[in-house]
């Protein structure tokens, strides 16, 4: 198939030749330990090809907000040696001070490690001066951080016009399951947007709507939608103030013919707390004053599991409940494991992404069952949304 970027496929001949490639490598950390290795895991395809090519491979990445300080905590050669124990070969730390020197002492297939791009008061703001410091180190650029995907910075976008660019494997796979998610779908898709607040998913709504047959609303931001429809939550987390912004997207979806789905049974509290003695299942219409809804009822849960198994593609975003806390998290589980079993089957193409998500499909134990799962954050939402990401479009052929 043809792809609109160039990818690692369209490189030809590297050996000797000088690579940067552009990972995330912004790992949380404790007491000098990696404590989620998930993106180190995400960049060795990419950073053991090339090198195997014979390449010199310089890799490089932001760690924490440092805003153009060279702040030691925020070094990057804390996570050199985590990131040689994933790849299970050597990484040579290469300072930013004397760069140009480490590089040119590389062997060919050899791998370095470059410090924060960060520390370069000129990254973030994307200026033609820090583009041309880092252009100065390779002869060929490869963007494998779609998670930075949405940052228009040097190391992100500005490279990729000075040198030529490719698309490295985790950001081909991202870039290929997105476009099978709301590119172009097989018909009918299903969305799930959970969350707390309709105010963080406005953009992903109104986009949403146009785009997919079936919209699945949960978390908090359910209660304002339901509130919208004349219904009383009680003291559930809802921004009444938004009912209106509800209304319209209601409105916007019955114009376009897709189909959204809210709770009519759901899980109650009366307090917000593991198991809770006051925890019982209600209709919608019959949540008292002093109580919360705090996940989606069991048998809107087995609806929802029907409406998957009429559709081909789903795309997921936030959990159903208030899943960090038992019993709230089992419509999420109960849901997540009807779509990876349709996805097993062949039935469904499920694509999920963002911190909670990813956790949530962790607790239900079934990751690995989806089609793709995205570790972006932000930039997963921004394609959700439907904005042009700068990193990705900068990669066009």
């Amino acid at each position: 198939m043809t792809r609109a970027f160039k990818t690692l496929d369209d490189m030809g001949a590297i050996a000797g030749k000088r690579v940067l490639v552009r990972e995330d490598l912004n790992v949380p950390m404790a007491d000098g330990q990696v404590t989620d290795d998930t993106r180190l895991r995400a960049a060795v395809s990419t950073v053991a090809e090339l090198a195997d090519k014979g390449a010199k491979v310089i890799v490089l990445a932001h760690f924490g907000r440092p805003k153009g300080q060279r702040v030691p905590e925020m070094s990057l050669a804390l996570v050199t040696q985590p990131f040689a124990q994933v790849l299970g070969r050597p990484v040579r730390f290469v300072d930013d001070q004397d760069a140009a020197a480490t590089i040119a002492s590389m062997a060919d297939g050899e791998i370095g490690l470059l410090e924060n791009t960060r520390f370069d008061a000129g990254e973030e703001k994307n200026t033609p001066e820090a583009i041309e410091r880092l252009a100065a180190l390779g002869d060929l650029y490869v963007n494998d951080a779609f998670s930075a995907a949405h940052r228009a910075h040097a190391s992100t976008e500005g490279l990729a016009h000075r040198l030529p660019a490719f698309a490295g494997r985790q950001m081909e796979a991202e870039l290929d399951a997105l476009d099978k998610a709301l590119g172009s779908p097989e018909h009918p898709v299903a969305a799930v947007v959970g969350g707390a607040k309709v105010s963080t998913k406005l953009d992903v709504l109104k986009h949403l709507v146009a785009k997919v047959d079936h919209l699945i609303i949960g978390g908090g931001m359910a209660n304002t939608f339901l509130a919208a429809r004349g219904v009383d939550v009680g003291k559930s987390l809802c921004e009444h103030d938004l009912t209106g912004t509800a209304d319209a997207i209601l409105e916007a979806a019955d114009q376009a013919g897709c189909t959204v789905h809210l709770p009519y049974d759901v899980v109650v509290a009366k307090e917000f707390a593991a198991n809770p003695p006051s925890l019982r299942v209600c209709n919608v219409h019959e949540v008292a004053a002093d109580e919360m809804i705090l996940d989606v009822g069991p048998a809107a849960v087995e609806a929802l599991a029907d409406v998957l198994k009429t559709c081909r593609t789903l795309v997921w975003n936030g959990p159903l409940g208030a899943f960090e806390t038992q019993p709230f998290d089992e419509a999420t589980v109960a849901l997540a494991k009807t779509a990876a079993a349709l996805t097993r089957e062949g039935q469904l193409v499920s694509v999920a992404g963002g911190g909670d998500t990813v956790a949530a499909l962790n607790v239900a134990g079934v990751a690995d069952d989806f089609t793709f799962v995205s570790t972006a954050g932000g930039a997963f939402l921004e394609w959700m949304e439907g904005k042009e990401l700068p990193g990705v479009a900068a990669l066009a052929r």
